[in-house]
């Protein structure tokens, strides 16, 4: 099949490998993106893991806290100067204030806005004409526990609570509170670091284990080991990557001589009690949406034959 340039250019930004080796990965696989990353990964070529990815909005992260609990919203806008606006950040610090009381997405859309009778929804639309720009309300979450405490922390802040990413960190204790919280938010921090893809090894989707394992299998095989050695080799590649992508597992940003789990250990004395991170959130502006690329030579050279 014919592979376009858009499609060897879109693997080179997945990859960071080379522009031949992209198109050779495309036509190997009919021009299937997923199966061409792989192939490249196996081959030792792609320079960037299966996350790796563009991401393209503007806007604001926002996030919310009470006792024992957070909410976090993402809210878009078209460019980074909205985002800077003061009446666009009011309102994303408004809808975060929502979320916290009505937790997900559906639910914080559909409720009133503070200090209105209309929708969250409807209010964000209006203050499209207002702002001079497209908005919108994407999505919100929530963490509680019944006991200990909810962190938040909010990378590259340009208000209180408002900024680019936002994790929310849920520790459950009968222990300080006050304590709890102070450790939640370091593992907060680390987890805007790091980005894991899971709090436990078994929170990860099996098909992606599996996929990892072909792959390590595949890179091994290429060595011309013994079967018996592969398998050993397979499973050591898998510890390193539970290692790399669980959070309990992976070395402590803090503290790199220790895992998130020993640390928290160690917080327990501070804590006075047991303690269990329950759940986290990471929400980065943007991830998962891509803006249509423009060239901006091309359009001032068509305006310019207007």
């Amino acid at each position: 099949m014919s592979i376009s340039a858009a499609q060897v250019k879109e693997l080179r930004d997945l990859t960071g490998a080379g522009m031949m080796d992209c198109k050779a990965a495309l036509t190997e696989t009919n021009g299937n993106m997923e199966e061409a990353v792989d192939w490249l990964r196996k081959k030792g070529i792609s320079k960037a893991d299966k996350k790796a990815g563009r991401t393209a909005a503007e806007g604001l992260i926002g996030v919310d806290n009470g006792v024992r609990e957070a909410a976090v919203v993402e809210v878009n806008s078209e460019t980074d100067f909205v985002a800077r606006n003061a009446a666009f950040q009011e309102i994303v610090a408004n809808v975060a204030k929502v979320a916290l009381a009505y937790g997900t997405t559906e639910a914080v859309a559909a409720a009133k806005y503070p200090g209105s009778d209309k929708s969250v929804t409807d209010t964000i639309k209006d203050a499209v004409g207002t702002i001079g720009e497209n908005m919108g309300f994407r999505r919100s979450a929530k963490l509680t526990v019944p006991h200990g405490a909810v962190a938040t922390y909010v990378h590259n802040a340009v208000a209180d609570g408002l900024g680019k990413l936002g994790v929310l960190v849920a520790i459950e204790t009968t222990g300080n509170a006050q304590a709890a919280n102070a450790f939640a938010r370091q593992v907060a921090m680390h987890v805007a670091a790091t980005n894991p893809l899971a709090l436990t090894a078994e929170q990860i989707d099996p098909a992606a284990v599996e996929r990892e394992k072909a792959i390590f299998a595949d890179q091994a095989r290429q060595t011309g080991k013994p079967e018996a050695i592969i398998e050993k080799m397979v499973e050591g590649r898998l510890r390193k990557f539970y290692e790399e992508v669980v959070l309990l597992k992976q070395a402590f940003v803090l503290n790199p001589d220790i895992t998130v789990e020993q640390a928290l250990k160690d917080a327990e004395k501070e804590i006075g009690a047991p303690a269990k991170i329950t759940a986290y959130l990471r929400f980065a502006l943007g991830e998962g949406i891509e803006k249509e690329e423009t060239d901006f030579a091309a359009e001032v050279a068509a305006a310019v034959k207007k």
